[in-house]
């Protein structure tokens, strides 16, 4: 391209997250004085722009460009109080220069791919095997001729640490990233070169047009990576940087700012661009914005006072022989300046009396950070969004970065609107808040936790493709559920949900979804599976003031349908298949008993009754519902006592029999620790089994008698033991009513009755 001799392009390539980048970018900018700074990023984030100087906007922050039809496919721009853009953006705002962004724009980065590469990339007669080649790492190639073995110790020395002038160092860069990008040997038709290529085509175009309009003295802040193809002398013809760019896909894309974490900027979080360390980088940028080269102390300080928070204990005189011994490490290191290796060496030698452990404590907070950036209020945002902001700030539930507790109490209005807003952010997969210490509908209290990261803002924006409020995207989105689901149990599930969201009306429509569900459903093990959860919805609907009296036409024909498959369903089953009936069963009647409504009790015992009487179920399923039989007082104990007795005789099998009483077991022990006559039972029971089935019953057994607390199991010990004994028929011990009398008529005292001997 033939540009006017008077114009100027300084490219200054840098490291997206370095705060020497940074600060010799500061430098560059004074000393250059340019009428127009670019900076690398999609071309949509200029209408961002405006809301950059604002105060409201504190670092770190992320310009967000997302697909409008498919908001999850979106690009984030992290940047740092330390991030060499963010420094140029701020400059450039303060002293009135133009500024944009150059990049692929995200029309075509976020479209869907189409065979657009295949048609634009130029044909290659390389021939050999398939396997790409692996990308250079200029980096690495870098370290390497300099004699070091750790490349980001070598770009912190060469680089980060250094505070020699700007200008001449963005040139030493951009001449050593040339000579590392001569060792790519990947054929232009590779994706990843192939992407590079369009990429540094689109930024060479902004350039071009900048200079057709005028500007005369040009800053470009771009990774260094791409320094070498964007100096002015070896531009491309435009028309070739044109065809890379012709016929490109393109899909309707929005920006605007997200607050991003601290957190977020390590690589450790699987950012690509992440560094190791942001807090520490922020620390150095900091102090070296306000003048102050003496980084090592002002850090150990944070140390210190971070051990003593931890009640470790650090006093002034170990802090000051840290800094002298970490400024002596970095001289015989030769290391320009003091390095976070060097202070953590010193900090774990003189502070922690040599252990590492002291300082992971205070890793986090420290090394990596925990701030969370803040975006101005009217910055660009979908309705849904600025809905969660006014109902964050009116239930004082304040994003943060770092994960904390909440606990709510159900009975305060503010408790109430703090959790509907939390599960209907749940409802709507925006998962702000996990629920912890969950006790059930039916408590007055709930516990989350909460952390707010910054793929929670591409969520919101998903969200909102449902409604532009809170309420309404997840009334819609319970609805759409409840429409498009055919599985029962899913649908029950999202009852409850409704209701602690305070949906009423959403609430409705799941309520009809379950009907019609319900009367196409035959199989048992799914309308037993429902009666729990509906059961506890409709038990605890008054603790959030919901009106669910709807769900007892529901529950009612539920049970009935249930209670009219459970027999047919009981027969023919193998151990798995009856130890998941017997749960669901379990569940069940765990429901019905909450409510102890008569509509409810009547088909279901009348279902119990028609499986005891059955034959050939397995034996743990027969024992539980004879159990349950037995609780409800629906046959009395010698009837129990006698059903026992035939499945334990001699003429029973012994596996079916252990099956048997394992079910009839289940629950407490008091029913063996009172009533003798079922514990002489199953003594004699063991007493006649042969040692050759034994030894195969005995884990069976001892699963049985382990569900029980280890003083029942001692006292049913005791008691067997005294089996046979005199007096041994009579349940329980023998009283003192001597010695009972005085809390006799206490107890009667308190109840208002009289004792009469």
């Amino acid at each position: 391209m033939a540009a006017p001799s008077s114009a100027r392009l300084e490219v200054l390539g840098v490291r997206h997250h370095g705060p020497g980048s940074a600060r010799a970018v500061g430098r560059a900018l004074d000393e250059l004085r340019p009428d127009l700074v670019v900076i690398e990023g999609v071309p949509e984030l200029d209408q961002t722009l405006p809301f950059a100087a604002s105060p409201e906007l504190r670092p770190p922050v992320a310009g967000l460009v997302y697909a409008v039809d498919r908001p999850r496919n979106a690009i984030f721009y992290p940047l740092a109080v330390f991030s060499p853009e963010w420094v140029a953006m701020r400059w450039a705002l303060a002293a009135g220069v133009d500024v944009c962004f150059a990049d692929l724009p995200a029309i075509h980065e976020l479209a869907p791919p189409d065979e657009t590469d295949s048609d634009t990339a130029e044909p290659t007669d390389q021939a050999g095997p398939t396997t790409p080649a692996t990308p250079p790492d200029p980096i690495g190639l870098l370290a390497e001729a300099a004699g070091y073995d750790d490349p980001e110790r070598w770009w912190e020395d060469a680089i980060e640490h250094r505070s020699e002038s700007g200008l001449e160092q963005f040139r030493l860069v951009s001449e050593a990233m040339s000579a590392t990008r001569e060792q790519d040997t990947r054929p232009d038709s590779d994706p990843d070169v192939l992407w590079n290529a369009r990429r540094e085509a689109a930024m060479r175009r902004r350039v071009r047009a900048a200079i057709k309009a005028g500007k005369e003295r040009i800053a470009f802040v771009c990774g260094a990576f791409h320094a070498p193809m964007l100096q002015l002398d070896s531009f491309p013809a435009a028309a070739a940087d044109n065809r890379l760019l012709a016929k490109l896909p393109r899909t309707k894309v929005a920006a605007t700012w997200a607050p991003w974490t601290a957190g977020r900027l390590a690589v450790e979080s699987g950012y690509g661009a992440g560094v190791t360390s942001p807090g520490w980088y922020q620390h150095l940028f900091l102090h070296w914005d306000s003048g102050d080269e003496d980084v090592a102390s002002s850090w150990l300080v944070r140390v210190a006072r971070e051990l003593r928070e931890q009640g470790i204990d650090a006093s002034t005189a170990s802090v000051v022989e840290s800094a002298r011994l970490a400024t002596t490490l970095a001289t015989l290191r030769g290391r320009p300046s003091v390095g976070l290796s060097e202070l953590n060496d010193a900090a774990e030698a003189v502070l922690c009396s040599g252990s590492p452990v002291p300082l992971r404590l205070v890793h986090d907070n420290l090394v990596v950070g925990n701030d969370l950036g803040t975006v101005p209020d009217g910055a660009p945002m979908v309705p849904l969004a600025a809905d969660l902001a006014r109902q964050q700030r009116s239930t004082r539930l304040k994003p943060s970065a770092v994960a904390k507790t909440v606990d709510l109490d159900l009975r305060r209005d503010a408790g109430r609107a703090r959790s509907v807003l939390l599960h209907r952010l749940r409802l709507l997969q925006i998962d702000w808040g996990t629920e912890i210490d969950a006790r059930g509908t039916g408590t007055f209290r709930e516990s989350w936790e909460l952390e707010w990261r910054p793929e929670l803002a591409v969520q919101v924006v998903e969200a909102s493709l449902h409604g532009t409020t809170v309420a309404a995207a997840a009334d819609s989105r319970v609805r759409e559920i409840a429409r498009e689901s055919d599985d029962l149990t899913r649908i029950t599930a999202l009852v409850s949900d409704a209701m602690v969201a305070d949906l009423p009306e959403a609430l409705d429509a799941v309520v009809a979804a379950l009907e019609a569900g319900t009367a196409r459903q035959h199989d048992a093990g799914v309308l037993l599976g429902t009666i729990g959860p509906l059961a506890r919805t409709r038990r605890y609907g008054n603790v959030r003031g919901v009106d669910v009296r709807r769900l007892d036409a529901v529950l009612h024909t539920i049970v009935t349908r249930a209670s009219i498959a459970l027999p047919g369903a009981s027969h023919g089953l193998d151990d798995d298949a009856a130890a998941a009936l017997r749960s669901l069963v379990e569940l069940a009647a765990e429901g019905i008993a909450l409510l102890d409504v008569d509509a409810l009790n009547r088909p279901w015992r009348a279902a119990l009754h028609s499986v005891a009487r059955g034959a050939a179920l397995h034996g743990s399923l027969a024992g539980r519902v004879n159990r349950m039989l037995l609780d409800a007082q629906e046959i009395d104990l010698a009837e129990a006592t006698l059903r026992l007795s035939r499945q334990l005789s001699v003429g029973a099998h012994a596996a079916e029999s252990a099956a048997w009483l394992d079910g009839f077991l289940a629950g407490d022990a008091a029913l063996l620790i009172y009533d003798r006559n079922l514990l002489a039972i199953i003594d004699g029971w063991i007493s006649t089994i042969r040692q050759s089935t034994f030894d195969d019953l005995l884990p069976l057994v001892h699963r049985t008698f382990s569900r029980f607390e280890a003083t029942d199991r001692q006292q049913m010990g005791e008691l067997i033991a005294r089996l046979g004994e005199p007096g041994s028929d009579r349940a329980g011990t023998t009283y003192e009513l001597e010695q009972a009398l005085p809390a006799i008529h206490h107890a009667a005292e308190l109840l208002g009755l009289e004792v009469t001997r």
